[in-house]
């Protein structure tokens, strides 16, 4: 348990004993870092500091006019939507708290709405750099041939890295093209991977993999040359080695090759209830921000090749 010490300038100290037992109580029953509870107790120090000084009032003598206030000034000092969201999350969490320790009457911050945050971007790759980033293995070594496989079944699938290291033999079905994944939720999908990865998973299964092996067994697809099967943190380093092979400067990660996969079927046309199944997203809307991604393609495309863009 941290030992909360109260910002400046100071207040009653009534509240200050408030934010402390509310800081503690968290503690306990949500088990939160020292750095989560010294936001929490910055936080609402600081706003405890500004009712003092404009206000005349305790964090108990609060309504729904003053929080909105103090969101008010911070808006206008410049505070971003996700900074006054997390103000005012604070400010629900020590709310509630209060009121069912009976140190408030009313929660004051029930009926104040949440800022609208948008959702940032997803970022992605330009279909000349998947290529790009497929063609730098070099295919005539073993863990080469490896690495260009995982790269397109990647792109191919849109996996989550944690489901293509963690595939084992029995979840291919190369006569039906299809590989098998189980999801977040211990859910089952079966995601077709097409010709070319398809070509290139033969290719590894019958020389590249025996070769990486030399005659240890593996249930795991795809193994190191330890004999053991693939990490996240290993894939992680060899995509980044590739991208500078490949001459991609922006930042990469495994993750962005499933953005990749998924931007670039919307822009070909494809459902987008399609490509939720095919992510494996159990909510639609966790698959819309893609949209917005095509979107912005199309936009970028008109303004560029319109006469009138």
């Amino acid at each position: 348990m941290m030992s909360v010490g109260l910002m400046e300038p100071q207040f009653d100290e009534s509240d200050g004993e408030l934010i402390r037992r509310f800081v503690n109580a968290l503690w306990v029953e949500e088990g939160l870092s020292e750095n989560t509870q010294k936001a929490y107790c910055s936080d609402l120090s600081l706003f405890a500091a500004w009712l003092t000084r404009t206000h005349k009032k305790t964090l108990w003598q609060v309504g729904a006019s003053e929080i909105e206030g103090y969101l008010a000034l911070k808006f206008r000092q410049k505070a971003s939507e996700r900074t006054s969201a997390r103000l005012l999350s604070s400010l629900r969490k020590f709310y509630l708290f209060a009121a069912r320790e009976g140190s408030v009457e009313k929660d004051p911050t029930v009926s104040i709405e949440a800022p609208r945050i948008g959702r940032p971007l997803p970022k992605t790759l330009t279909e000349k750099d998947v290529e790009a980033l497929l063609e730098a293995p070099n295919t005539d070594e073993p863990l080469g041939c490896r690495d260009r496989v995982m790269l397109e079944i990647l792109y191919a699938t849109g996996l989550r890295v944690s489901e293509l290291v963690g595939l084992t033999l029995g979840q291919l079905n190369l006569r039906q093209g299809v590989v098998r994944v189980v999801g977040k939720g211990s859910k089952d999908r079966l995601v077709p991977i097409g010709e070319e990865a398809e070509d290139w998973m033969n290719r590894y299964l019958a020389r590249a993999r025996p070769a990486i092996l030399r005659g240890r067994r593996s249930d795991d697809v795809f193994v190191t040359d330890r004999g053991s099967g693939m990490t996240r943190q290993a894939f992680w380093y060899i995509i980044k080695r590739y991208a500078l092979l490949a001459g991609i400067r922006k930042p990469l990660s495994p993750h962005t090759l499933r953005h990749a996969f998924a931007t670039h079927l919307l822009n070909h046309g494809a459902d987008l209830r399609v490509v939720q199944l095919l992510l494996g997203h159990s909510d639609l809307s966790s698959t819309q921000i893609y949209t917005h991604v095509a979107q912005e393609r199309l936009k970028d495309l008109h303004a560029r090749c319109h006469p009138r863009g």
